[in-house]
């Protein structure tokens, strides 16, 4: 009988855990940093932010990864579709520091960027691409309208 609640006690925790992995997945997350701050970037990340664009959204991904597949298809999308959006796939397999030195645990993870390197978002997992461009709206108006405001 004990076999058998152990089996049952495994089952509802992996369906917990699977739950809870699921909800969290494509969630968007603000960082707070405060203005003029900005943290010591890796250099591939320094290397990948484009100045001409208002956004570079950095994919940290690895090279088994299929979610980072699906996840560079939709970025990709993005990017040619909205102006002031850069989109750049970071593989980290062979460079494990860089997504150490992010603070990034899982692949694929999304970071925006502001042209000066500072974060302004993070997204674990497949974003949803309207809730990106929600999000990312007020950094992705041009400066003419931003200042009517």
């Amino acid at each position: 009988m004990t076999g058998l609640w152990v089996v049952v006690g495994t089952l509802v925790a992996g369906l917990l855990v699977g739950a809870l992995l699921h909800r969290r997945n494509g969630r968007i997350r603000t960082t707070a940093e405060p203005a003029g701050e900005s943290a010591e970037l890796p250099e591939p990340v320094t290397a990948a932010l484009a100045p001409g664009s208002a956004v570079t959204l950095v994919q940290i991904s690895t090279t088994f990864c299929a979610p980072c597949r699906q996840t560079r298809a939709l970025l990709s999308h993005l990017a040619e579709r909205t102006e002031g959006l850069h989109h750049v796939d970071l593989d980290v397999t062979d460079r494990p520091h860089v997504a150490q030195e992010l603070g990034v645990l899982r692949t694929p993870t999304t970071v925006a960027y502001t042209s000066e390197g500072r974060e302004i978002l993070r997204v674990g997992g497949v974003p949803k691409g309207p809730d990106l461009l929600a999000a990312l709206g007020p950094h992705l108006v041009p400066e003419v309208e931003r200042g009517s405001h």
